[in-house]
């Protein structure tokens, strides 16, 4: 009976990573929407979210990820980043 060598157990690792997200693509809207500033990020990213149909045409897509320093990080963020660097693991 063949028996399989131990797995090294592998941790995650959280770190704090800074995103910037470019997205191009039009869209079919009515004029007020598009005017409304406070709602017109959500509306733009849940559009893009369901992806091109005959309302919205994607254009460009560009993702920027870079993991920085912890201290850039605000007070709260590195007081969650504790909590979850703390959890038992399973």
């Amino acid at each position: 009976m063949a028996t399989s060598a131990p797995r090294p157990s592998v941790e995650p690792q959280v770190g704090v990573y800074e995103c910037a997200i470019t997205l191009k693509f039009r869209i079919l809207e009515e004029n007020h929407v598009m005017a409304d500033r406070e709602h017109l990020l959500e509306q733009l990213i849940d559009a893009f979210s369901y992806g091109s149909d005959e309302f919205v045409e994607q254009l460009d897509a560009q993702v920027e990820i870079a993991e920085v320093a912890e201290v850039e990080a605000s007070p709260l963020m590195r007081r969650q980043l504790i909590r979850l660097r703390n959890l038992p693991s399973a």
